[in-house]
């Protein structure tokens, strides 16, 4: 199966026939350089049993490189130009897979499990800057169907999505979404490659979700967990003792239950992984521990990364 992938000056042709203008309020940046959309594509692992869902399609151009792996695909646009012209721009091109396309006219931030017929397994998006971090994560707490995530944002939030405890760039985001699973970077992708230009480099990360979680996955301790993030972080250069002393009761308080964890108390918040967070909550007695297994090594559902387009 082989679909024409849009170029430059098609979507420069397609946005004047509809008269569109990219709106900064939406970060509206459209690829066009059908290699890049390849590249994403494939480093994503998708195949014809895949059901993706895609954030914020624009003008089509990563819609159209999933339908050609074959995959079904549920296109999310809140802006309802795009909305509308996108089953259009697929039909031009490929008519015979129009079927394997849904475009949903939403917020990708109010979009729930019963809006969608078929459920995700996985999640490839050019992410808009200013909600990519908010969509990733309310994504992956609603769909826990989807197991693989292929994201295009900004290099400063791909940084920050894959750091590591302990680095300038380690912080909320890195915590959390290691609650769902493993993080890698896939290298960086140049301005040029779209329209209009933005002005920073962007980068592609890639998320496998624990095939066995080490950890529960209900709502109620994730909630609890992140909790602890945050708290952990609001004031990065604290101690942990002190950082947590609020939340334990006092600062003794606070010490024993990090120690009960296995945790020094001198330790900043911003150097405690994902794991540290979860004893933590696990081991101070508030949560039922009947129900939350201690945190183990994750497994991985896919394949390593050098099996995968690097």
């Amino acid at each position: 199966m082989t679909i024409r992938l849009l170029g430059r000056t098609e979507i420069r042709h397609l946005a004047r026939e509809i008269d569109f203008r990219p709106r900064k309020a939406f970060g509206q940046n459209f690829v066009h350089d059908a290699n890049t959309v390849r590249r994403i594509v494939s480093a994503s692992g998708i195949h014809r049993q895949d059901c993706v869902v895609e954030v914020g399609p624009g003008l089509g151009s990563l819609t159209l490189g999933l339908l050609d792996r074959g995959a079904r695909v549920t296109a999310v646009e809140i802006d309802p130009v795009l909305a509308r012209q996108l089953p259009k721009t697929v039909a031009n091109h490929s008519h015979s897979e129009i079927g394997r396309l849904t475009v949903l006219n939403r917020d990708i931030l109010t979009l729930k499990s019963g809006d969608l017929e078929e459920q995700p397994t996985a999640l490839v998006a050019n992410l808009p800057y200013n909600i990519a971090v908010p969509a990733l994560l309310h994504l992956m707490a609603e769909f826990p169907s989807i197991k693989t995530v292929m994201v295009m944002v900004q290099a400063e939030v791909a940084e920050r999505l894959a750091a590591e405890p302990g680095g300038k760039d380690y912080g909320v985001p890195s915590a959390k979404v290691r609650f769902y699973g493993e993080v890698r970077r896939y290298g960086m992708v140049s301005p040029t490659v779209f329209w209009p230009i933005p002005r920073v480099y962007s980068g592609l990360v890639r998320i496998d979700r624990y095939e066995n979680s080490p950890w529960p996955t209900d709502a109620a301790f994730r909630e609890q967990v992140f909790e602890l993030i945050d708290i952990g972080f609001a004031q990065r250069r604290k101690t942990s003792r002190n950082a947590f002393a609020e939340w334990a009761g006092s600062g003794n308080e606070s010490a024993e239950r990090l120690l009960a964890a296995s945790i020094d108390p001198a330790r900043r918040g911003e150097t405690l992984s994902i794991a540290d967070f979860v004893r933590l909550l696990q081991r101070s007695g508030e949560f039922t521990p009947a129900a939350a297994p201690s945190p183990a090594e994750p497994r991985l559902e896919t394949p390593s990364a050098a099996n995968l387009l690097s």
